[in-house]
């Protein structure tokens, strides 16, 4: 079901008639267990990105989407989700624990490609927020390399007859990021937020957005007001922090 919709239905689309572009595609491992990391900018993020790669990318989805306990509408979608083999994120919880990973590092250690947003929702304004610790802790918990994934132009915009469409969407792919020296370090918060903000500068370099050090869903709430937004941008996640000591030093 997976190839049948990217190669019969989305990659066509995305690639002849959206125009979308693929950098840095030697940089994604030909097998083995890796988590591309991405910045967050549409909808469509999560379909361009898979369409524009040869490996089949599984995307963490809230567990609640797998259930199908609300009538025919959710026992589709419950179905699709297990059809073009994705897996559910158990968040019943709050903060994402080992346990609701539990499905996810599965994947990896199947040799999957994993895609994440580290932000965790899609950005507000175009600019990259802080990543949750979430990729950090799936990356030191499974040992696999963490890709880091830039996305540009994935929004949609007015085309021909007023009709929503994406004009030349561009996917850029990093060199993997080896955390591996940190193996086993999943609950040590100083080495989570260390970790995930490495990731996200990755991110940004490959981007050049505007980096808040802040949750972009405190943005969406209205928890911050964009000059208390302004007054957190840095010129790059972590800044000025130091790599946490290694195991043992």
């Amino acid at each position: 079901m997976y190839n049948f919709f990217k190669y019969l239905l989305v990659r066509p689309i995305v690639r002849l008639l959206f125009r979308a572009t693929l950098v840095g595609a030697e940089n994604v491992p030909a097998a083995g267990g890796a988590l591309l990391a991405s910045n967050h900018l549409a909808a469509g993020d999560t379909y361009i990105t898979p369409a524009m790669l040869k490996r089949q990318v599984t995307f963490p989805a809230k567990a609640e989407l797998f259930r199908g306990d609300r009538g025919l509408r959710s026992v589709i979608l419950a179905w699709f989700m297990r059809a073009i083999k994705q897996v559910p994120l158990d968040r019943s919880g709050g903060r994402v624990s080992l346990a609701g990973l539990e499905p996810v590092l599965d994947a990896l250690h199947d040799g999957r490609l994993v895609g994440i947003y580290p932000e965790g929702t899609r950005s507000p304004d175009g600019r990259l927020y802080k990543g949750h610790t979430g990729v950090a802790r799936m990356a030191l918990a499974s040992g696999v390399p963490v890709i880091p994934v830039a996305v540009a132009d994935t929004a949609r915009v007015k085309g021909l007859f007023g009709i929503g469409w994406v004009w030349k969407p561009k996917v850029i792919i990093g060199k993997p990021i080896d955390f591996s020296r940190y193996a086993g370090m999943h609950d040590d918060r100083a080495v989570l937020r260390w970790v995930t903000d490495e990731v996200m500068a990755a991110i940004q370099e490959l981007s050049g957005q505007t980096y808040i050090d802040a949750y972009a869903s405190s943005v969406k709430r209205g928890a911050l007001s964009q000059a208390e937004s302004d007054a957190r941008i840095l010129a790059r996640p972590g800044l000025g922090a130091t790599p946490p000591p290694l195991p043992g030093a």
